[in-house]
């Protein structure tokens, strides 16, 4: 393949989804125009009936962003200084973020070279820490992540939080739609969150995040959190709360993407396993345990010359990303920590040697062997 042949590669397309709901999404923000209740009006209830109803939970409490959905189960809690949270070092940095927002000590746990979720066998290890003993740190849940699109190992994880009195936060910001042992995500631990960030599975055309359990006195908490911590009216204020609102023009969009919602997850399932097919005998390629499904948020794999693969897909035009070159125990906010190079292995060695094609429903044939041509 020549240098000049290059084609216009799309990493994640939503033009093409676009055109596809177009109709139905124009319609949705013109019914939004006319009634003119552009904060929380009809819209928002409208999406989380149908979003609970898509994952069997009892209650979904729609936000302003994922960021927001990871803050404010956290707030219910009661989470904060004293407090400790295990989750992965290999995940976005909101992940962890929220906890120290709250003066909370996030505890890292490394993961599962296979799936890169958090590693139930680490969990004990974990809440044993250096960190936790000589503070006194009372651990009070874990966040496991889903990352890429695929369920961490609830059965376990779930298990070790029953025997240690801990609440289970599922971060599901990546994996919207996908399934573990026959239950979609968003349903496992005491309460889930996910991401409406454009690029995900699920996007809508801003920022948004929805939240899922089913406790009724959490969701009652939530509910008020989302709006400056407000009781039975907005002018008496029950809590401290937060501006955590999901904007009705986004509600829309999300309405109308729940139209072809189900249509796209066996379109990714396809690129993945022919991309899998292709690529097999030139990088370590991603495996889906056989108890789950994917999104497929990405599509990760492992080279051990990332830089010369990337750079050889880049002469041809073909995008790439790198998720995550830089675990959180090592970023310089949590210094503090004390966590060292080589305290969590797996989660290192998948920083190093990472990278993400183009993965999104409409990857065509063709597109997809220029790619895998572009390996050489």
């Amino acid at each position: 393949m020549s240098t000049t042949d290059v084609r216009n590669i799309q990493f994640i397309d939503l033009k093409t989804q676009q055109a596809r709901i177009r109709e139905s999404v124009e319609a949705r923000i013109q019914k939004v125009l006319d009634h003119g209740r552009y904060i929380m009006g009809p819209e928002i209830k409208e999406v989380e009936a149908l979003l609970a109803d898509y994952t069997g939970t009892k209650h979904c409490i729609t936000c302003a962003s994922g960021t927001d959905a990871l803050l404010m189960p956290l707030m219910a809690y009661g989470v904060g200084p004293g407090d400790a949270v295990i989750t992965t070092p290999f995940t976005f940095f909101s992940t962890a973020e929220m906890i120290s927002l709250l003066g909370a000590t996030p505890i890292f746990c490394d993961i599962d070279p296979v799936t890169y979720n958090i590693d139930p066998a680490g969990l004990e290890k974990a809440l044993n820490s250096p960190k936790v003993r000589e503070e006194g740190l009372n651990v009070r849940g874990i966040i496991p992540v889903d990352l890429f699109g695929q369920s961490a190992d609830y059965t376990e994880i779930e298990a070790f939080a029953k025997a240690h009195n801990l609440f289970v936060m599922e971060d599901a910001a990546q994996s919207f739609g996908a399934e573990y042992q026959g239950r979609k995500l968003c349903s496992f631990g005491d309460v889930a969150t996910t991401s409406f960030f454009p690029a995900k599975p699920l996007g809508c055309y801003g920022d948004g995040g929805a939240i899922f359990t089913d406790d009724d006195e959490l969701a009652e908490k939530l509910v008020s959190i989302r709006v400056h911590g407000k009781g039975h009216h907005k002018y008496d204020n029950i809590r401290i709360g937060i501006n955590g609102r999901f904007d009705t023009m986004q509600a829309a969009v999300i309405l109308a993407k729940m139209e072809i919602f189900d249509d796209e997850i066996p379109l990714r399932d396809r690129v993945a396993a022919r991309y899998n097919q292709l690529l097999a005998d030139k990088v370590k390629t991603p495996v889906v345990k056989d108890d789950r499904t994917s999104v497929w948020a990405q599509y990760c794999i492992l080279s051990d010359d990332r830089e010369g693969t990337i750079s050889r897909l880049k002469e041809h035009g073909v995008p790439t990303a790198i998720y995550y070159p830089l675990p959180l125990h090592l970023q310089t906010a949590y210094r503090y920590l004390g966590y060292q190079k080589g305290d969590f292995p797996n989660c290192e060695y998948a920083a190093d040697h990472i990278f993400s094609l183009p993965m999104h429903p409409y990857l065509d044939e063709e597109t997809q062997d220029y790619i895998v041509a572009a390996f050489g």
